[in-house]
């Protein structure tokens, strides 16, 4: 029975502790997990945390690449069909065998996990038509339509126990049935506080370093500075940006800083003859002339972004996905600044002595989200666009952004798949009831989605990858949207300590490691 392991989790497991000399290693978080069932809820600090307890058939590396999981291997038997095998002799929390039965029982749980979720998982199994055991450690997945990215659909599903398909989330927020293959157990979670877990030493791969790893919870940037400074915790996420100098240069610190997945862009409404905050001097709106949307590109600075109100925390940006990502287009650099050319342009679009502009932008939801609002406003107005800006919280900035109250909008754009197509679907494709659903500015273009379709359909990896960069391209040219940076992932440790950074920003104690 997998769940006879679990009875007791909720009291008796705030009572362990490490036995004498045991390795500890404490984190310190920068938002707390929300739940503990890994196939609620599609958010950064949940699917971190899950991954230190659940595997997928494949997971995700350091560039969010897909890897053999629990799956050693798998192979596409028709443009519908593929079969995976699973990895033999692994072991669930509680010793019981993982098989094809867990696989299927996982992804039929998605529909239970998804009710009354914010951010389903739904969208990541939506293609999957059937789920069959071929034997124990072999499972057909039958789709609806070619699906090329189904396994990395698939490293978003966390594989749980069969019989825990019929357990709703409030259980596994009880601490019942928090049971997965992963390297490490779990211990107990207070929200908003903190999360314990104990080395699984039945794990299938590599034994984890420590005994024993605490979560602490420091939502306030100083408060979790403070922490590491003091000896408080041994590493610590997400470092503030006017903290990155003087943690660096600390004897005492290592600081780890790579490039995000995180893109930092401009929307500006594309699809309206008159728009409410964006105006020439015959009333119409400007931005949907692709030279005004040239000019404001090449107004942006971005390398002074990132110097300065960044402190070096990003990578300016000419595409939407970073080098390294599958769909990433080698020939599309950031943009140089050039406000000179950026003058010619608009006055090439009939407005040389510019136009009026509102800014809007969220104030609380990306690091320094408002300044750069400001530096981006007074970099627009230097080249003739009269730029008010104007920010607001997240919980009503968005809101408003997606029913087209706004001309010009900021925005961030995770790749949770890893790949292109995640990002250009939801930002560019043109909007309708199942897709741009993010295309805030509303730009279309015919060859655009064709390719983006015809990719997403495409089974072979050579030719899907063209079609993304060909899709890239258009989009990037038409300056759809305008990118302005990948935010940047950063971490500080104790010294004697290493971690390699991951471009989704998960902190996974399994990968941190004593120096040698």
């Amino acid at each position: 029975m997998k769940m006879s392991a679990t009875a007791m989790v909720a009291a008796a497991m705030l009572a362990m502790t490490p036995a004498a000399g045991a390795a500890e290693l404490k984190v310190g978080l920068a938002a707390s997990t929300t739940s503990m069932d890994p196939q609620f809820y599609v958010g950064g600090p949940n699917s971190a945390m899950a991954r230190n307890i659940f595997d997928g058939l494949v997971n995700q590396d350091d560039k969010q690449q897909v890897q053999p999981a629990l799956a050693l291997s798998w192979t596409v038997v028709d443009d519908r069909t593929w079969e995976f095998k699973l990895r033999p002799g692994v072991k669930f929390h509680d010793g019981s065998d993982f098989t094809a039965d867990d696989v299927i029982a996982s992804i039929r749980r998605v529909a239970l996990a998804s009710q009354n979720s914010p951010s389903s998982f739904a969208a990541y199994v939506s293609d999957i038509a059937e789920v069959t055991a071929v034997d124990p450690l072999t499972i057909r997945i039958t789709t609806k339509v070619p699906t090329p990215l189904l396994p990395n659909n698939l490293s978003r599903i966390a594989m749980m126990p069969a019989e825990l398909a019929d357990t709703p989330t409030p259980g596994l927020n009880a601490g019942r049935g928090v049971i997965g293959t992963g390297p490490f157990k779990f211990l107990s979670w207070a929200p908003d506080d903190n999360v314990v877990l104990e080395r699984f030493d039945g794990y299938w791969g590599d034994k984890a370093a420590w005994d024993k790893v605490t979560f602490r919870v420091f939502k306030n940037s100083s408060a979790r500075v403070a922490a590491i400074l003091s000896g408080d915790v041994d590493l610590i996420e997400s470092i503030p940006t006017a903290d990155a100098r003087n943690l660096a240069a600390s004897d005492k610190l290592t600081v780890v800083s790579v490039p995000g997945n995180r893109i930092m862009y401009l929307h500006m409404d594309q699809g309206r003859d008159v728009s409410p905050f964006a105006a020439g001097p015959d009333g119409k709106n400007p931005l949907q002339k692709m030279a005004v949307r040239q000019a404001m590109s090449l107004a942006i600075n971005r390398q002074a972004l990132v110097d300065r109100l960044m402190d070096g925390q990003g990578l300016p940006a000419g595409q939407l996905v970073p080098e390294g990502y599958f769909g990433h287009a080698p020939d599309l650099p950031a943009p140089a600044y050039d406000p000179a050319q950026a003058k010619t342009l608009l006055a090439e679009a009939g407005y040389p002595e510019g136009f009026t502009l509102t800014f809007h932008a969220s104030n609380d939801r990306y690091p320094n989200d408002s300044k750069l609002a400001q530096a981006i406003g007074q970099m627009l107005s230097r080249v003739g666009i009269k730029t008010e800006v104007v920010t607001m919280p997240g919980s009503v900035y968005f809101t408003r952004a997606s029913a087209q109250e706004f001309s010009l909008i900021m925005g961030g754009a995770a790749i949770e798949t890893g790949e292109a197509s995640g990002v250009l679907g939801p930002l560019l494709e043109t909007f309708g009831p199942k897709a741009g659903q993010g295309n805030r500015g509303r730009y279309s273009n015919p060859e655009f989605d064709k390719a983006l379709i015809e990719a997403r359909a495409t089974l072979d990896d050579g030719k899907r990858q063209t079609l993304l960069q060909t899709a890239m391209d258009i989009g990037m040219k038409d300056e759809g949207v305008i990118p302005i940076f990948f935010l940047a992932n950063s971490w500080a440790l104790k010294k004697g300590l290493t971690y390699q950074g991951r471009s989704d920003g998960y902190t996974l104690p399994y990968y941190v490691r004593q120096a040698n």
